[in-house]
């Protein structure tokens, strides 16, 4: 079985997702850009049921970002962990940036890519989507 370990910047959080790790976008949108400070979000969707938070639960504090979408970070370090999509009870999407191993995917696109900051230049040699991507980049289905 598939362990990867992650955690904050502090260390107060600490997780691991037993099991595999879906499709690693590249997310450019205004949310995921201010968020993560930086010109993209790196996430994969993970089962639910996989993620375990291990230490510092009563650290991880939630913010409601949309109707539909739950961000959750580290209320001591304010590192991002997780995102939750209301109408995907099933699925986080965890922050790559967070965990400790090096076996995580290839990064398989970049997502609404019609919001990137004019300041990052992309190498193209991911799949491009200007907004939302196929469902398949929230599953684990392999891109085609």
């Amino acid at each position: 079985m598939e362990v990867h370990p992650g955690s904050c910047l502090c260390g107060s959080v600490r997780f691991e997702v037993r099991g595999p790790i879906g499709p690693v976008v590249y997310c450019h949108c205004s949310m995921c850009r201010r968020a993560s400070g930086s010109a993209f979000a790196v996430n994969a969707s993970v089962q639910a049921s996989d993620f375990r938070v291990l230490a510092g639960e009563d650290a991880i504090s939630e913010y409601r970002s949309s109707p539909d979408y739950v961000r959750a970070f580290c209320s001591r370090c304010g590192s991002p962990i997780y995102g939750r999509p209301l109408s995907f009870p099933s699925l986080r999407r965890v922050r790559l940036g967070t965990l400790e191993g090096g076996r995580e995917p290839t990064p398989c696109a970049a997502v609404w890519t019609r919001s990137a900051t004019p300041w990052y230049r992309d190498s193209g040699a991911l799949e491009q989507f200007e907004e939302e991507p196929p469902a398949r980049y929230y599953g684990f289905e392999p891109p085609p």
